[in-house]
């Protein structure tokens, strides 16, 4: 029963990670308060559960504030930018589904296709800012072309996040369980998860350099 407890048991270190990925939603969501810093918090974010993944996590609130003020300027336009995007692209779509005929039908899908490929490039400009510098201009650019080249890998993170948003809005029941799982843990579970395929990714990267 005493090895349980012990402190590299399978328990303990459970528990040790779950303490930290809640330490760390906290950090990510107090940083998130002025809305403008989302962007350099998602690169902490992203920086963290990377290190957690590959085993280099250190100190939580550290290695996080690191990521934050390195790469706050970059985050920052970063984070600008898709909000203009998806201002503009919401905007278009409001205005094409009160517009009837083919044309309008087929432009609505090209939107769609659009914001499924800022979807993509969004799952992976902050994390590759957490590990390469870059301009703004080129880590976007990357973002897509490893969102294309790891088609796969990449799917399967939009089906996470997919599958969190569906069932924190399926009904109200789980619409306050939830609110209460992204308060405590959300953020940084869903950023853990998806560490496991962009660590593969951005390792590939970091070996050919």
């Amino acid at each position: 029963m005493s090895g349980i407890f012990n402190m590299d048991s399978p328990l303990m270190r459970g528990l040790s990670k779950l303490a930290d990925l809640m330490i760390l939603n906290l950090l990510f969501l107090l940083c998130c308060i002025p809305i403008f810093t989302i962007g350099a918090a998602l690169t902490g974010l992203n920086y963290v559960t990377l290190k957690m993944r590959d085993g280099e996590e250190g100190y939580i609130a550290r290695s996080f504030f690191k990521s934050f003020k390195q790469n706050f300027k970059q985050a920052t336009g970063m984070w600008l930018i898709t909000l203009f995007v998806v201002a503009v692209l919401a905007g278009d779509l409001v205005i094409l589904r009160s517009m009837e005929g083919t044309f309008y039908t087929v432009l609505n899908v090209i939107i769609i296709i659009i914001c499924i490929a800022c979807l993509m490039i969004f799952l992976y400009q902050f994390a590759i800012l957490s590990r390469f510098e870059n301009t703004v201009k080129n880590t976007f650019k990357n973002s897509f072309i490893m969102a294309i080249a790891d088609f796969p890998r990449t799917v399967l993170m939009l089906l996470i996040v997919a599958a969190a948003i569906v069932v924190t809005f399926f009904n109200g029941t789980t619409l306050s369980w939830a609110l209460l799982f992204w308060f405590l843990l959300g953020f940084a579970v869903i950023a853990y998860c998806n560490s496991y395929f962009l660590s593969k990714i951005l390792n590939k990267y970091i070996t050919n350099e």
